[in-house]
Parts: structure tokens; sequence; C-alpha cells
């Protein structure tokens, strides 16, 4: 693995979709999402499926049924009447009581799916919700364009069937087309959520400890000769709705066990179900956001998505009220499914809402839904707010695993250079043309093209050991800041925008000394070698802010932007900084981020200038400073050197993650700086 790390570029409000992001917005075929707004009158009608047992196709999976069942609480706990929920699921037990269910067949989908929209009418809202597989099938239609169909696989579904020219039982996105532009043009609204991908695009998931949800053509048995029909697309769905994916359309969705292996869980379902059940009001762009910043600090390596109109109204309901949950007992009445784990610290109060924290505790056993607290409880503190995500654990890798058995390498000097595998792995170590590469703990190699995993390569008179020793050292301090930031920055939806951000691409004109004129960076396009991005920065709060601007890069290291040579840093209300950085010429494809911390500060305190986390040793010095913040991440970064039991509440910090699509360069990353 090189040494280089930073090309910059921006990609606000990127995301991921599980199934088709532009089509969806005309298919409805793999993506769907959750409500909007409804008149105070209006009625939601909702049909909740989860297929985890699979009657014919060998493909079962463990999270579906449970996802079904921790939405249908969702939804009742927002105000969505039991009676008009449907749950069709493999499972139906342990449903909250009035809700309906029935099998998860194709039959009993597709009729639960007429039946909700009929009973709806002007100004309703319809949510159908999906956790299972998903696939492609060849289009033989030739609406689709690309020549493929996306299809969901209820319980009954089956393999090709010659005589049909389909997937026998498959629900195909034609189909959902219908039913939904047939109640938007009623005036219903339509939302919906589909936790299943149809992308297998190469990527090999060879080892790791997620399940993929999607199922490729081969098991699905459909004849290498079957030409798909190309056409022109057909239209795009008209009138109020709109869609959230669990991943990219390039990307796959994955399902994990719990913390406390009670229960798999879709990674998208869990958090959205999180970030649902925590705010009371926001919309569907900022549950979008929060999701994403959750699933961060997960193992899955997919980023949802969401379009339509609704995007930007508000959610449905009412959700808890308030982002604190009841201490009863001494326990607290809140777990693993409210995005709670062991080592997470929670503000103690006295009332539901308001007022000071009486102190700021860590959690001790975790389950699905309650915790202990670790430390003796103040008299009175019957409340509790999350302050932080738990401290990330040592990075763990599995066992490693072979690319191709038979490709003539002598692997043996890494293997026996690489650490003992552990329980729960932060990395796969995948033995491929002669060397290590380390992909996420899903186990695709490779998923945003060619090298994009990283190698560990050995530098000049390096050992495999030492190279080893190097890259993990590196990755482990990159993805524990990673995750510490996400889970400093709080999930609160309702606060004040602090910083605004904009980007804009100055594209590279043969040369990396000729750029054309700046235009507003669209993100779905990427950056290519030698390309401009200026991020301006503008405080829009009301409180003076401390900026620091990191990169991360996909081969973990974490380079500092800005500032840089000391300068300062901060920002008074309404001022604004620019700051400008290019792509190298020899940088390689990948998926990066750019991180923008934000820290409120008094006008006379000492400046903060976080970009002294970017290494372990720039973290060391953090030693001595007087910022609150500051002093608690580093304790964040070296969990040794912190003490459990009462801390204070941290200073708020705002992160802007930007994710960064690089297309294809030569060999090494790097990075330029302008201001």
């Amino acid at each position: 693995m090189t040494n280089a790390v930073t090309r910059i570029a921006g990609l606000a409000g990127w995301g991921g979709a599980a199934i088709l992001p532009g089509m969806i917005a005309r298919v409805l075929g793999l993506s769907l999402t959750m409500l909007a707004a409804a008149p105070a009158m209006a009625e939601v009608r909702a049909v909740v499926v989860g297929v985890s047992d699979y009657q014919v196709l060998d493909v079962d999976l463990q999270g579906p049924v449970h996802d079904a069942r921790l939405m249908a609480e969702v939804l009742v706990a927002r105000g969505v009447a039991p009676e008009a929920i449907t749950v069709l699921s493999t499972d139906p037990t342990g449903l909250p009581a009035g809700v309906a269910s029935g099998p998860a067949d194709r039959a009993s989908i597709l009729a639960a799916l007429q039946a909700a929209s009929a009973a709806s009418g002007q100004g309703d809202t319809l949510i159908f919700y999906f956790s299972g597989h998903g696939a492609q099938a060849p289009d033989l239609s030739g609406d689709e364009g690309g020549g493929y169909d996306e299809i969901l696989l209820p319980a009954d579904a089956a393999g090709w069937k010659g005589a049909t020219q389909a997937v026998e039982n498959a629900i195909l996105d034609d189909e959902l087309l219908t039913w939904a532009q047939a109640a938007l043009d009623r005036g219903v609204k339509v939302v919906g959520l589909i936790d299943a991908c149809h992308s297998a695009t190469g990527f090999r998931a060879v080892g790791g400890t997620g399940v993929a949800r999607v199922v490729d053509e081969a098991v699905l048995n459909i004849p290498s000769d079957v030409v798909p029909v190309l056409g022109e697309p057909g239209p795009s769905l008209s009138g109020e709705f709109v869609f959230l994916y669990s991943s990219q359309s390039d990307q796959r969705s994955f399902e994990y066990p719990l913390a406390d292996g009670s229960a798999w869980h879709g990674e998208f379902t869990l958090r959205l179900a999180q970030t649902l059940r925590d705010v009371p009001d926001a919309s569907w762009a900022q549950v979008l956001a929060a999701t994403r910043e959750a699933m961060v600090q997960g193992p899955a390596r997919q980023m949802p998505e969401g379009e339509g109109p609704l995007l930007d109204a508000a959610v449905f309901g009412e959700g808890r009220g308030a982002a604190r949950w009841p201490i009863v007992g001494g326990r607290l009445e809140a777990g693993l499914l409210d995005g709670l784990a062991e080592g997470a610290e929670v503000a103690l109060y006295a009332a539901a809402a308001g007022g000071e924290a009486m102190a700021v505790l860590p959690l001790g056993t975790v389950d699905a839904r309650s915790a202990t607290l670790r430390g003796d409880l103040p008299e009175g503190a019957v409340w509790a707010e999350l302050v932080s995500a738990p401290p990330p654990a040592t990075l763990t890798l599995a066992a490693p695993v072979r690319s191709d058995a038979a490709d003539g390498f002598d692997y043996s000097p890494w293997l026996a250079a690489l650490p003992a595998p552990g329980a729960k792995p932060d990395l796969v170590p995948i033995l491929t043309q002669g060397v290590v590469a380390l992909a996420g703990a899903d186990g695709v190699l490779d998923p945003a093209g060619p090298m994009s995993s990283p190698r560990i390569l050995p530098l000049p008179e390096e050992t495999p050991e030492d190279a080893v020793a190097r890259v993990l050292d590196q990755a482990a301090h990159g993805l524990r800041l990673r995750a510490v930031l996400a889970g400093a920055s709080g999930r609160s939806l309702t606060g004040a925008k602090a910083i605004d951000m904009a980007i804009d691409r100055r594209a590279a004109e043969g040369a990396c000394d000729r750029v054309a004129e700046p235009l507003p960076h669209d993100p779905a396009k990427g950056v290519a070698p030698c390309d401009q991005l200026w991020l301006t920065l503008t405080n829009i709060g009301g409180k003076a802010q401390d900026i620091s601007v990191l990169y991360f890069a996909a081969d973990f290291s974490v380079a500092p932007i800005w500032p840089v040579q000391n300068l300062a840093n901060r920002l008074a209300p309404g001022e604004s900084v620019r700051v400008g950085l290019q792509i190298k010429a020899d940088s390689i494809a990948g998926l990066e981020e750019i991180w923008v911390l934000a820290v409120p500060v008094d006008p006379d305190a000492p400046r903060v200038d976080l970009t002294r986390l970017a290494t372990p040793e720039m973290t060391r010095a953090f030693a001595g400073t007087s910022s609150d913040m500051a002093l608690w991440l580093e304790g964040r970064m070296d969990p040794d050197s912190r003490s459990r039991g009462f801390t204070l509440k941290p200073a708020p910090l705002t992160l802007i993650r930007q994710p960064v699509r690089l297309t294809p360069g030569a060999t090494t990353p790097g990075f330029s700086l302008e201001h």
C-alpha cells in the first residue's frame, strides 16, 4: 500500500441505491421509501414485506423477518394505526398488536398492495417496504433502456421459466410502476423503502461476516442465450413520491447480526429505523443524511440514496418526541435497536426534555432493547440522551482468503506476516495477484473498480512483516478516527445548521497546469486526475466556529487539509473561507471522503485545530490543549488514556462527510492544496 493520500473532491448529498436510483423513479422497482407529511385527516397505510425463508431457491436470509417486525414497530410508534399495517413475512411472530399479517408470496404481496391502494384517497399516503433478495432478469419488453428488469423475489420465487420467459413468481419493476402510478394519479402519496439490491457488477464477496441481499443470474438459472430487448426507457413516475435506497445501484446491500447475536438485520433498515424513532420532526433528506452517518459506524460498504419530489418534505408522524430514553429501575430502556452499544456515553437528565446534564456515564451490557449504566446514577436522573458512540474496538482481520486458488503465487510469507484472525473482523485480507488486498467487512474485493481495495505493498527494504505492520497501523488509526468523529457528531436533526458548504469543480484540460472555468460540482460525475475542487465554507450559525478539514483516503490514511502552516481557522458568523485541492495525475479509482469539522467556540477561546488528529503522532500533540472537544477526541483515540465513570459532556461537533468518487488513474493517490 502506498503512502499517498488525498486527492479531493466533494460529493454533497450523494448516497446509494440498493436498487436502481434514476430508473427507480420510474419503476418503484427496487427501491421505495417511507412517508411524507400528510394532512391532518389524511390516512397512512403500509405494506411491509420480510422474506427470509425461500420455498424453492436455496438463498435464505436471516434478517428480513426481523426487519419487517422492526419497521412495523417504527410505523406504529410514529402514529400509523396498527390496523392500517399489513406485514407479509415468513415469520410474523412478535408483531405489534392489531397489525394484520400473512404470507410473503407473490400473490399475497400484490393483493395487499392493491387493497391498500384501493382504500386510499386524495392526500393519503401509501408505504411499501421490502426486505429480502433482489435480482436482475433480461428485459423482454424493451422499456428498461439498459436491457434488464429489476426484480424482487417473494418467498415463492423460483428460477427461470422458459414458457413465460421470466423468473417464476418474481415481482417486476414494471408491475410496481403500474401500481404506483395508478395511486399517484388519484392524489395518493407513495413512499417506500427497499432493503435489497440487484447489483452483482462483478464484485466478489470472498470473506467477511455479512450476507449480500442479491441473487445472480446463475442461481436463477437464466439461460445465457436469452437476449434482452434494448429500447427506450419508459416514462418516469409523476406525482408526489419519495424513494429511499439501501445502497448504490452498483453496490450490494448487506445484513449483519446484532452485537449480542440475538437477531440479524439489514444494515440500512436498522440505521433507518433508529433515525425514524429518534427524530420528531425532520425531512426525508435529513433522515437520509442521518442514516448515512450512522451506517458509517457499521460494517457495510454501502451508501443509501433517496430521490423524489417529497424528499424535502417532512416525515410522517411524531416519532419519539425527544431523543431521550427513560431509566427504570436503574436500567436504560433502549439498546442495540436504538443504535446503542457497550461503551457508548449517555448524558443523564431529570426531565424528558430540556435541563442541564447531571452527568455522563458509559453503558455497560447492552442487549437488543435495554442497557446497564456504569457508575453511580445521580439522584433524580431518570432520562438519558446519547452523547457519543463507543470508542471503536481494536482493529481485527478475518482469516485470509485467496481470490483465485490456482493463481500460482507463493503466499506463505504473507500468511506468516498477517495477524491471527479476530471474531468480528473489520477487514478481510484477500490474497490476489501475489499481494494482500484489504477488503471491508463485507468481503467485497475492488468495489469501486480494479485496485480500489488497498494493497499491502512493501516499501524498499521492507519485509512482508514490516509492510503488514505499517499498513495495519495506518488502517487502525484511520478507521478509528472515522468512527470516533461520526460518533462524536451526534444524531440530532433538529439543531440549527452551523456550516454551509458549496463545491466548485475546475476540470483538467489535458494537463494538471490547465483547468477549465469553475462550475458547480456534480457528485454523480465524480472527479478525474488533475481536476481541482474548491470548497466554500460559510459559518451560517450564530456562534464562531473553528474549522478543520481532513481527507480519508481509500488506503485508510488521513491527511490534514486545512488549516495549514498554523493559519487561523476561526470563522465568525457570516464569514467564509475557500479551500482548493487538486487531484494528482497518478490517482487511482476509489471512494474516499472529505471531512469538514466545526467546533463552536467563544471569541476569546484558544483556537481548535483538529488536523492534528490526522496521524497517531499528531494526535498525541493534543496533550496540553485547552479545548474540551480536542481533549475528548484525544481520549477516544487513545482509550487507555481515559478514565471511565463520570465525564464531562464534550463540546458540540459538526461533521460534514463528503464522499468522493474518483475515476481511474494510474497507481498512486496524491493531493495538493490551494487557498
